[in-house]
């Protein structure tokens, strides 16, 4: 059994874009103790093809996912088959909790889920190292999701750094009942200046001092003003988590999840129990975690 975390951005910096259209990105990613998990058996016959994928999927909180061959965990087994030869078959059951379409990476995070188990099972030779690498042939999130804990990220979101564990703390986090589209989203900042920007620099310097404060002071996310425009429900969730006295509340990812950082749990508690109990947050989805530190007992990257 594979557990398959959740991510959120601490930063998020577009500083420009290739000539394939990928933006360049720079970004302090975080795991979070949100996960969904992947059973993987591996079937004992071989097949005279590059073996067969099975997958099905259990949602714990509603909503539907393809479980096709588009599905990105049946593309990373497809090419880790591809990749070493490996001519078994694999059945998968996904129970899925991380919400869908909401900034936290559930389908890279899933899929870098997939290359690990599958590695472990038929290639256990194969290096962290050399999965991101083919992972990034499949999303620039994966890459990232293979490792999780505190990292930097640039490039397309493939070029990673190691980061000191960022500090304990509380998390709120609230989904409202929409999806962003990440192309939209990018597409639509191509047309927006840009007025603000996160201190990537000062949160390293941050991260290093263990200064929770610190480190969320210099956060922010470019893509948060273009999703915000747009879904008037992610204002209002901020608005209503700072009345609890949070660190900082702000946007992950392209969105539209809210998530925020409490270094008070109490407060963080009553801020969770609020939000489940108020008849405005009806059909949102609501968490309440933490940071997780190297979930997966990786080698550095």
């Amino acid at each position: 059994m594979q557990r398959a975390y959740a991510k959120i951005n601490l930063s998020l910096d577009v500083t420009g874009k290739r000539a394939d259209g990928y933006h360049l990105v720079d970004m302090i990613m975080q795991t979070v103790g949100i996960y969904d998990t992947l059973t993987v058996a591996e079937s004992d016959d071989e097949t005279d093809d590059s073996g067969a994928v099975s997958l099905s999927i259990e949602m714990e909180n509603g909503g539907t996912l393809s479980a096709g061959e588009d599905n990105l965990i049946c593309r990373a087994v497809r090419s880790m088959q591809k990749e070493f030869g490996i001519r078994k078959e694999f059945d998968i059951h996904l129970i899925k909790r991380i919400p869908i379409a909401a900034g936290m990476a559930g389908g890279s995070t899933d899929a870098a889920a997939a290359f690990r188990a599958v590695r472990d099972l038929a290639a256990p030779s194969v290096t962290d190292e050399k999965l991101a690498e083919l992972a990034a042939g499949l999303g620039a999130d994966i890459p990232y999701c293979i490792y999780g804990g505190t990292k930097r990220c640039r490039g397309i979101g493939e070029v990673l750094t190691e980061m000191p564990d960022a500090p304990n703390c509380s998390l709120v986090i609230v989904k409202p009942p929409v999806g962003v589209s990440t192309p939209w989203c990018y597409k639509t900042l191509d047309q927006t200046e840009i007025t603000g920007r996160p201190d990537t620099e000062a949160m390293i310097r941050a991260l290093d001092a263990h200064d929770l404060r610190a480190v969320m002071g210099s956060a922010g996310n470019v893509l948060e003003p273009v999703t915000a425009a747009a879904h008037s429900e992610i204002g209002e969730i901020e608005e209503y988590l700072r009345r609890f006295k949070p660190v900082r509340a702000m946007m992950t990812g392209s969105g539209p999840t809210v998530f925020a950082v409490f270094d008070d749990a109490e407060a963080a508690k009553k801020a969770y129990a609020a939000v489940e109990s108020d008849p405005k947050f009806s059909g949102y989805e609501h968490f309440l975690t933490g940071f997780v530190k190297n979930p997966y007992g990786c080698r550095k990257a």
